[in-house]
């Protein structure tokens, strides 16, 4: 089965004194996420999540930590291919939320920022849900697991 490498992040802001989350629509779905996308060839993981996060949020954010990685398997023109996504912990440095190179909405139709308390009710995938509440326990001080696992399907 082929398999496919991503890297994505949870990048978070303080806003009159409410923890926020950016999360995008992609392009001609009614569904949010976490941004996401490819770890290109030469690229860490940590490196992707940077890129992506930047072009599709239109975000700078400092890196803080590895949170963990999902792992699923989808098909595309008939042929299953097993899918694994690294999730990082950022914090927002500075740009405007939906403000994006034209050519990334072929990929998104828009990126917003949400209060992190509920935003894991807004997300669609099971598995970005989790990594978002493990950042939320990480960032209240709550603790959390190992950062690494299966954290269920998308």
């Amino acid at each position: 089965m082929p398999r496919e490498s991503s890297a994505g992040g949870v990048v978070v802001r303080e806003h009159e004194g409410v923890l926020e989350v950016a999360v995008i629509r992609p392009r001609g779905k009614q569904v949010w996420a976490l941004p996401k996308g490819h770890v290109d060839k030469g690229e860490k993981p940590e490196e992707a999540a940077a890129r992506e996060v930047l072009e599709e949020t239109g975000l700078r954010a400092h890196l803080e930590r590895q949170l963990g990685e999902i792992r699923y398997v989808y098909q595309f023109r008939g042929a299953r291919i097993f899918k694994t996504v690294v999730f990082f912990l950022f914090r927002y440095e500075g740009g405007e939320i939906d403000v994006l190179d034209p050519k990334m909405r072929v990929e998104v139709d828009q990126a917003k920022w949400v209060p992190l308390e509920n935003a894991h009710r807004l997300l669609a995938y099971r598995g970005e849900k989790e990594i978002l509440k493990k950042a939320q326990r990480l960032l209240l001080g709550q603790g959390a697991g190992t950062g690494t696992g299966e954290a269920g399907r998308r």
